[in-house]
């Protein structure tokens, strides 16, 4: 009797969906020409915000020092812990959207150069959609609504990061999760869309191994974050986005196939 495959596990998957970022690494020496265009939008873009938190650094002090009048009567034990949590919310907060709006401007300043990178990773596996225009204005559409979501996120990070004593590591680990979904979100649409799969769809086939989307997105945000990382991961998160989006649809598909396979002996057995 076929049976459905086991549900999979939540660590393990985790690491799987690491492990789908180092496959789009791998591609740096199969696709080596299609990967090198991918950093160019990625360095342009990487280097316009990170301008804009080095500018936000030199002026974060007076920032927290405008924000923070009313503990100005404190200790000053109690005025720096305050004025700390606020200053280290406000950053992580940036950060948290810079990397979202790093790769929603990236993917849409360099979406030829990144079709290119999609089509030919489809191509290196195998049995590759058809061809299918996403479309500027699609791409423009997906893109705003990334830096919205992503706005969400550093709204929700900064606010957590407020906590005293344990706000900004709790902050730093929700961020780094709410990015690393996001950004999840958004690499594997172009895969997913590309096989005629609607926003209901797509977010159907990532719920089916969340753990594994989420390794995905929080390694590659991980990149993000490391000097250089994100010009030099761009392209590969582009790969394995679409390794870890044929996954998904290739698992949903075995899920599937052993449902109507048991079906019908369950009816001959229950007649």
């Amino acid at each position: 009797m076929t049976t459905l495959p086991p549900a999979p596990r939540p660590v393990a998957s985790f690491f799987r969906g690491v492990a789908d970022l180092g496959r789009g690494f791998a591609f740096w020496g199969r696709l080596p020409g299609a990967m090198a265009l991918g950093l160019i939008p990625a360095a342009i873009v990487g280097i316009l915000l990170l301008a804009g938190i080095i500018t936000l650094v030199v002026f974060l002090g007076d920032i927290v020092t405008a924000l923070t009048g009313f503990v100005d009567g404190w200790s000053d034990l109690a005025a720096s812990l305050v004025r700390f949590g606020i200053g280290a919310g406000i950053l992580g907060g940036a950060i948290v959207l810079a990397v979202v709006s790093f790769t929603a401007l990236t993917l849409l300043v360099g979406d030829p150069f990144y079709e290119r990178i999609w089509r030919a990773v489809e191509a290196h596996l195998g049995d590759a959609p058809p061809e299918s225009d996403y479309g500027f204005w699609r791409s423009v559409g997906d893109s705003v609504g990334l830096i919205l979501r992503g706005l969400l996120a550093a709204i929700v990070a900064g606010l957590i990061g407020l906590i005293p004593l344990v706000g900004t590591a709790l902050g730093a680990v929700v961020a780094a999760f709410l990015t690393g979904w996001l950004l999840a979100d958004e690499l594997t649409s172009r895969a997913f869309a590309a096989r005629g799969l609607d926003a209901v769809a797509r977010r159907d086939l990532r719920r089916t191994d969340r753990a594994r989307v989420l390794g995905f997105g929080v390694a590659t945000q991980l990149c993000f974050l490391v000097p250089l990382g994100a010009v030099i991961a761009m392209p590969a998160a582009v790969a394995g986005s679409t390794v870890l989006a044929r996954t998904l649809i290739d698992a949903k598909a075995a899920i599937g196939q052993a449902g109507d396979t048991t079906a019908p002996r369950r009816r001959r057995n229950g007649a």
